[in-house]
């Protein structure tokens, strides 16, 4: 179905860790069956779960990927988008896209899709679920509900492995301090097999100047 060589010299650039915080995060995904990463924009924290969900996929760890995030503003303006209901909620798991298609060739990705080894959905959709033998990342988990990630987080089944992503500055609920992402790096950062790792400014990997300007609103 994917042939190996289509992407594994992508596979092997962007595995790579850029800085002591990105070793760490790496470290704590291959350790813990639950990773939760916390950081700001450029730290890599989806581009780096990503490559290592298509590195347990070739690898044959894992059977699928799925890939998930709230679509938090889709509560306000999907009305205003057109189109039905799929291409209103597309704009919203666009950015899960753009790093899979960094990772895999774009018509290695849309094979994938097309045969359900990859799976694309908001997070409303993994409600019910058991989600097993899978590598599962949910994105800018900042903007779920506490019952969205315990939705979510009690979704895991067997063989499988989960990496939470978010940004703590970039809350888009009406009451941030309701983000779930929050309570999680609380109340479960004890637990035996899930890891915990927060990222910083030093860990930006974008243009130089993406740190500055983190550091001049973490300063204002």
């Amino acid at each position: 179905m994917l042939k190996n060589n289509l992407i594994n010299n992508k596979i092997q650039y962007v595995a790579q860790a850029k800085s002591q915080g990105q070793r760490k995060y790496l470290t704590v995904i291959e350790d813990n069956i639950v990773t939760i990463a916390v950081g700001p924009a450029g730290t890599g924290k989806t581009f780096l779960a990503m490559s290592r969900a298509v590195d347990a996929l070739l690898s044959k760890r894992v059977e699928r990927i799925i890939l998930t995030r709230p679509a938090v503003e889709a509560g306000e303006r999907l009305g205003f988008l057109p189109g039905d209901l799929a291409s209103k909620i597309d704009p919203y798991l666009r950015p899960l896209y753009d790093a899979l298609n960094m990772i895999i060739e774009p018509a290695s990705v849309n094979r994938l899709i097309e045969d359900n080894v990859i799976e694309v959905a908001p997070l409303a959709y993994m409600r019910g679920r058991t989600l097993n033998n899978s590598f599962i990342i949910l994105d800018e988990a900042q903007n779920t509900s506490n019952e969205q990630m315990k939705m979510f987080l009690t979704r895991l089944g067997t063989n499988s492995k989960m990496v939470v992503t978010g940004d703590l500055t970039q809350i888009d609920l009406l009451k941030p301090a309701s983000s779930g992402l929050i309570t999680a790096c609380k109340i479960l950062k004890n637990i035996d097999g899930l890891g915990v790792v927060n990222l910083t400014s030093k860990d930006v990997v974008r243009h130089k100047i993406v740190s500055k300007i983190i550091n001049a609103y973490d300063k204002r």
